[in-house]
């Protein structure tokens, strides 16, 4: 089908692929462009020569309209202090002597410097470059603009969604509660920002003018009709691709998505130091137990060490495991069927 959102992304269908900071794959950002959506592919930590290359690799594979997505930074990133730090290393002790590895030192580095990974990921001119986590500087979209490059933005509240089209964004995600992974707030505690989908959707369409990509728990063609009666012109979905065998996820991270019901996913800051949707496992428990949470992103950084290792070794209760509150709907294996579920809920 063709709309506004269509044209816009040069699409022949108005299907997004989620994101995945961590978890996206050539081969799946690929296969969704290729199949007539918006493939996307989430840059969180990549260094500016590992941008070029993911690029390079995805022209490569592609020669279809591809989003790569960053994190914006928010004010709130900072070093832990010497005791913060030390509570939170306490906390992680065993979950690092599990897999055989020491607890890793401080560094004075946790992320790479956001300019330097903005400006790798507009000198590779995808067609789209996505944000989360705030309003994108107005020097970055008119840089995104010369080069002809759509700004996307994501929102989880209507206030955010203002200040996104206020702020110069081509289109906004309006992304429900229900939606896997981190909750991308940024006006307001992302605890005090869960709002669902059904009643985030109609609101920021209302209230904006460019075109809502609906977001959180749509994994099948039922799902994208509701979007789409709600005002939205477009669907981003995140764990129905996650469970494929084109993503970066593992065996356990799949079976998690298979086993785990609506009611069974938490809300939890253990992992990464910021609010995230996923399934609770002895990670996030023992974390959790200890009540000691360096701040993001060195709780990101810390916890990053032990589940490396433990996705290597298929090690589902340290990984991340996340995924959202329609996990139980995501049933394919292949990411063309669930394309094709999800073009069957576009209206005709």
């Amino acid at each position: 089908m063709a709309n506004r959102l269509t044209r816009l992304l040069g699409i022949e269908h108005p299907l997004v692929l989620g994101p995945f900071g961590g978890l996206s794959s050539v081969a799946l950002t690929a296969a969704v462009s290729n199949g007539g959506g918006l493939g996307s592919y989430g840059l969180y930590g990549y260094a500016p020569d590992r941008i070029r290359e993911t690029a390079a690799g995805l022209r490569a594979a592609t020669d279809r309209p591809f989003a790569l997505n960053l994190w914006l930074p928010t004010g709130t990133e900072r070093h832990p202090d010497a005791d913060e730090l030390a509570r939170a290393r306490a906390a992680m002790a065993g979950l690092f002597a599990e897999v055989g590895l020491p607890l890793p030192e401080p560094t004075d580095r946790y992320l790479p410097p956001f300019d330097e990974q903005v400006r790798a990921a507009l000198e590779a001119r995808p067609s789209v470059i996505s944000f989360v986590y705030g309003v994108p500087p107005a020097a970055v979209v008119a840089a995104a603009r010369e080069r002809g490059i759509t700004v996307i933005g994501t929102a989880t509240t209507v206030d955010e969604a203002v200040a996104l089209e206020a702020g110069g964004v081509d289109a906004v995600v309006a992304s429900g509660a229900e939606a896997a992974g981190h909750r991308v707030s940024f006006l307001q505690p992302a605890e005090e920002s869960l709002v669902g989908t059904f009643a985030l959707v109609p609101q920021v369409a209302d209230a904006v003018s460019v075109p809502v990509i609906a977001a959180g728990g749509i994994a099948d063609r039922r799902g994208v009709a509701a979007a789409f009666a709600l005002g939205a012109e477009g669907v981003q979905v995140g764990t129905a691709f996650l469970r494929t065998r084109a993503s970066a996820a593992t065996e356990a991270h799949r079976r998690a998505i298979d086993t785990t019901p609506a009611h069974g996913t938490v809300l939890t800051r253990a992992m990464s130091g910021r609010l995230a949707r996923g399934a609770p496992n002895r990670a996030t428990r023992a974390i959790e137990a200890a009540g000691a949470v360096a701040p993001f992103p060195a709780q990101n950084w810390l916890t990053g060490r032990f589940r490396a290792e433990a996705a290597r070794r298929d090690l589902g209760e340290l990984q991340s495991l996340w995924l959202g509150q329609a996990a139980p709907l995501a049933r394919h294996d292949d990411a063309e069927a669930v394309l094709s579920e999800l073009r069957r809920g576009l209206p005709t």
